[in-house]
């Protein structure tokens, strides 16, 4: 007898984090957000998500110990260090590519919920930063530049607290 089980992973807001030496999004020719020494973010928001998603997520990018020390070990927080974030919305995080070739993004959240969870997620960065934080412009066409350092980069999804 063959018994086939079933684990649907449960999705969240996901962020792609990457450790930078610098990081800027243009958009149409302009620079509209830029970093020196910190994380760019991208961010995308699920239709399930909540701001306690947003919370939990913000405290975990500011606490990741993930820069380097005096002795050249990543034991140093990006509050630490007195870094600065790059936060990019980006609905395409959440992909469904099973079938087929073409992606399919039935799970990202529609517009105005993500913009209203995306500025919810940028204001509780920059409290606890204590520090305005640059963005891309939510649903803008953007491009977006880095120098990523390591390159050191995470995933994170905040239901699939990992």
């Amino acid at each position: 007898m063959h018994i086939a089980l079933s684990f649907e992973q449960k999705k969240g807001m996901r962020v792609v984090i990457q450790r930078v030496e610098q990081a800027a999004v243009v958009v149409s020719g302009e620079t509209v957000g830029k970093i020196g020494v910190g994380l760019l973010v991208l961010v995308g928001i699920e239709t399930s998500d909540t701001e306690e998603d947003a919370l939990w997520l913000s405290a975990k990018i500011l606490s990741l110990r993930i820069f380097d020390d005096e002795n050249q070990v990543p034991n140093l927080s990006l509050i630490q260090i007195n870094g600065e974030i790059l936060l990019v919305s980006q609905f395409t995080l959440h992909a469904l590519t099973k079938k087929g070739n073409r992606p399919s993004y039935m799970r990202a959240a529609n517009p105005d919920y993500a913009r209203n969870l995306y500025n919810f997620f940028t204001q509780e960065l920059q409290k606890n930063l204590e520090k305005p934080i640059a963005r891309g412009i939510f649903g803008a066409d953007m491009k977006v530049h880095l120098i990523n350092d390591g390159p050191l980069t995470i995933i994170i999804d905040s239901k699939n607290k990992e």
